[in-house]
């Protein structure tokens, strides 16, 4: 498995900026934006292997991982 892979990934459409938004809480701040949610997936997978080789290279632990806490289901009961 991939280091990526621990760390939660989503996109969603803003309707402020009229695109996709893609961000990966708890391990970056930012993320990208675009027309094309596919590619916004793509570009957040890459931005998340890039900053996972940021740590690594820099020495510094990796932030918690973020997925198997089951955020879907939890967001399901979000009204």
């Amino acid at each position: 498995m991939k280091a990526s892979a621990k760390y939660v990934k989503i996109v969603e459409w803003s309707e402020e900026d009229e695109c996709y938004v893609g961000s990966a809480p708890g391990l970056i701040y930012g993320g990208c934006h675009g027309s094309d949610e596919k590619k916004v997936f793509d570009e957040l997978c890459r931005i998340v292997e890039e900053a996972i080789d940021f740590y690594r290279k820099d020495g510094k632990p990796l932030p918690p991982p973020t997925s198997g806490r089951d955020f879907a289901t939890k967001m399901q009961s979000v009204k």
